[in-house]
């Protein structure tokens, strides 16, 4: 984002000197931002919150000429885009309820059933079941599954240690350390029936393994690449995240899901229907990394706005303020 973010900034006053950045300036590149298409953007100019994060690196740059090169920060008296601004802009994500969710796992656990099928144990057909199943039940991110490790799986417990992770880097991709939650790895709990689904595809992958012989190369991951038109790199190895996007896309449209849901709404979906059902908000925003579980209940479902009405109506009833007026 950091690199989006300059691409941004340096086509328009890349060229200025630094003691020629006023706040006007930088006032400028903002509202310019907001309202003129941008390539990157589909044509779109840029949202409220990515003009903030264009803002908020500019004044971490600018800030560490102070003083040496400048006297002070222009960026400090600059007006970017508000918090309120930014909230206004917050789309409300597609979802989709039980009901619905239970319908796409059926379907992606239905064979193609074809001669070659074979239940999909070997067979493409249900290759990347397990893995929609694990977003679509933990509502991890499509970076933790991808990253998900054989070691870090707790059999007897029911729980998941999301120690790594699969991430781009311009046109490429890499597997490293999941440090968003700190030193210790981020810990999540599932019910037996996944723990079932990752047995069925650690079969699926010392099938393949013994199949691809010297062509796999391990690395514990349980989603890991396959054997699958496999033109270049190594089976074993992490997948790449676009490409599993791109099947999630193919997917989603023969499966005639919402055009603009994503793998990251099987998270907003767990999330708020876990919330509707009356789950507890400490368990729910626990084991999807949140910080609080106040922001998990405002920012997903309507449980909050619910229960505040239900809160509402039960001390006006026991104040008796009904037969005031």
């Amino acid at each position: 984002m950091r690199g989006r973010a300059v691409a941004h900034i340096k086509p328009h006053i890349g060229d200025k000197k630094l003691n020629e950045i006023t706040d006007d300036t930088l006032n400028d590149l903002y509202r310019m931002l907001e309202s003129a298409p941008c390539p990157t953007n589909k044509g779109k100019p840029l949202g409220a919150k990515s003009v903030r994060h264009v803002h908020n690196i500019l004044s971490g740059a600018l800030g560490a000429a102070v003083p040496k090169l400048i006297p002070s920060n222009p960026a400090a008296t600059a007006n970017p885009p508000t918090g309120r601004e930014i909230r206004a802009q917050e789309r409300d994500f597609p979802t989709l309820d039980d009901g619905g969710t239970t319908r796409f796992l059926s379907s992606v656990w239905e064979p193609r059933g074809n001669r070659a099928c074979d239940g999909g144990l070997t067979h493409h057909c249900l290759r990347d079941a397990p893995l929609w199943t694990v977003y679509a039940a933990t509502g991890v991110r499509r970076s933790e599954a991808l990253g998900m490790k054989w070691s870090l799986i707790n059999w007897d417990e029911g729980s998941i240690e999301l120690g790594w992770v699969v991430v781009e880097e311009g046109n490429a991709y890499r597997l490293r350390k999941l440090t968003k939650d700190g030193d210790a790895n981020a810990l999540i709990y599932v019910d037996q029936s996944v723990m079932n689904v990752l047995k069925w595809q650690r079969a699926r992958k010392e099938v393949e393994r013994e199949h691809l012989g010297a062509v796999w190369t391990d690395h514990d991951l349980v989603f890991a690449r396959d054997g699958f038109k496999l033109y270049r790199g190594e089976a074993g190895g992490p997948q790449d995240p676009e490409k599993v996007s791109a099947r999630w896309r193919t997917l989603r449209n023969r499966l005639h899901l919402p055009d603009d849901f994503r793998i990251h709404d099987w998270r907003h979906s767990k999330v708020t229907n876990d919330l509707e059902a009356g789950e507890n908000p400490v368990e729910v925003s626990a084991n999807v990394r949140h910080h609080s579980p106040g922001y998990t209940m405002a920012r997903y479902g309507h449980s909050r706005k619910n229960g505040a009405r239900k809160l509402a109506a039960s001390g006006a009833n026991r104040l008796g303020l009904s037969s005031l007026v």
